[in-house]
C-alpha cells in the first residue's frame, strides 16, 4: 500500500466534484498554486446522474444522458488539466485528521491532504468512518428519502474539510451540484490566494 500527499483531494466523482476538479485544475497554472497537487477519488459510488437525462439545463443539449456527461466530464479532466490525478476504482473507508492532515484510507492505498472535499452524495449508508459526528438528516430532500448531509456552513465543514452538491445539503439537479462544486474550487482558491477572493474565467481571444 503506498501513500501520496496532496493539497487538495476530491472524494466523489460525479457533477459536483468533477467540477471542483475542472475549476481547481483550470488554476494550477497560476503562480498562487505552483506546486500544489490536485487529485481525484473519481469512483467512489455510482452517482445519480449515472441514470439521468437531461433536458432542462442551460448549455446542454436536450436529451442529453447522464453518464455520458460523467464519461466526458473525466476525459475532459484527463485532456485539459493533466496534472490532476485521477484515482479510478478505489473507495475511500476512513478519515482521520493528525498533525495538520488528514489521512485517506481506502480499499486500496492511503493518502494524505492538506484539504478534503467530499462530494460523495447524500445517499445511505454513508459509508466513511470518521465523519459521524457531521452527519446530519438532509434539509432538503423528502424526510421518507432517509438521505443525509455534513453539517456545514456555506460548504465550509472544518479547517480544511469541504464538502459539495447534494451532501452539502443541496437539492441533487444536476446544475446545482455543478456550481456547489465550483464554489468550493473557488473557495480553496482563494485560501491558497492568500485570501483574496479569486475565481477562474477563460475568455474568447
Amino acid at each position: 500500500m503506498e501513500n501520496r500527499d496532496f493539497d487538495a483531494l476530491i472524494v466523489g466523482g460525479g457533477a459536483a466534484g468533477l467540477s471542483c476538479a475542472l475549476l481547481l485544475g483550470s488554476a494550477l497554472s497560476k503562480p498562487f498554486c505552483a506546486d500544489k497537487r490536485v487529485g481525484i477519488i473519481a469512483h467512489q459510488r455510482a452517482s445519480h446522474l449515472s441514470s439521468a437525462l437531461l433536458n432542462n439545463v442551460l448549455g446542454v443539449p436536450a436529451g442529453s444522458a447522464g453518464k455520458d456527461i460523467l464519461s466526458s466530464g473525466v476525459q475532459q479532466l484527463e485532456t485539459l488539466y493533466p496534472e490532476v490525478e485521477i484515482i479510478q476504482k478505489e473507495k475511500v473507508l476512513k478519515m482521520t485528521f493528525s498533525e495538520g492532515k488528514f489521512q485517506i484510507l481506502t480499499n486500496k492505498n492511503s493518502y494524505t491532504s492538506s484539504i478534503v472535499v467530499l462530494a460523495t452524495g447524500y445517499a445511505k449508508p454513508f459509508t466513511i468512518d470518521g465523519l459521524e459526528e457531521y452527519l446530519v438528516p438532509h434539509k432538503k430532500s423528502k424526510p421518507s428519502k432517509d438521505r443525509v448531509q455534513l453539517s456545514n456552513m456555506d460548504h465550509f465543514v472544518k479547517p480544511g474539510l469541504y464538502v459539495a452538491g447534494s451532501l452539502a445539503g443541496h437539492r441533487s439537479q444536476y446544475a446545482i451540484a455543478c456550481g456547489s462544486g465550483a464554489a468550493v474550487a473557488t473557495d480553496i482558491l482563494t485560501l491558497w490566494n492568500d485570501g483574496e477572493q479569486t475565481k477562474v474565467h477563460d475568455k474568447l481571444k
